[in-house]
């Protein structure tokens, strides 16, 4: 399975997300998803989960999936659908997730109000 690119960010916007949805996505994170999806037409949506690892903790994972797992919760948002794992559940409420185009990057970027604390490089978080 073909694995999506993902980076945090500590966000001070607590009172600008949505604190009792799990996942709240910018209109360019929907965009981006429905254009990932286009090219795959057997994929339902994306799942987002939480790994331990990096040297911070926890990590994010995003894919393609196919169908909502047992335990997932579903997020649905001008039609485009995010699974959440169960493990990443509590971690996840009320996280914007973007998608952020500069010169040099493209990456989905999670806005975490409930991190503590990141590593230098960005790919692990503590909560």
């Amino acid at each position: 399975m073909q694995a999506l690119i993902a980076n945090i960010q500590i966000s001070n916007k607590k009172n600008q997300i949505y604190m009792y949805s799990f996942v709240f996505q910018t209109p360019s994170a929907v965009q981006k998803i429905k254009e990932l999806l286009k090219d795959k037409p057997d994929h339902v949506g994306v799942k987002v989960g939480v790994r331990t690892r990096g040297c911070n903790g926890l990590s994010y994972t995003l894919e393609y999936t196919k169908s909502k797992g047992d335990s997932d919760e579903e997020v649905v948002q001008d039609g485009v659908r995010v699974f959440i794992e169960k493990k990443a559940q509590l971690t996840l409420l009320g996280t914007e997730m973007d998608y952020v185009e500069d010169k040099l990057s493209s990456e989905f970027v999670f806005n975490n109000p409930n991190i503590k604390g990141t590593c230098g490089c960005g790919e692990s978080f503590n909560i």
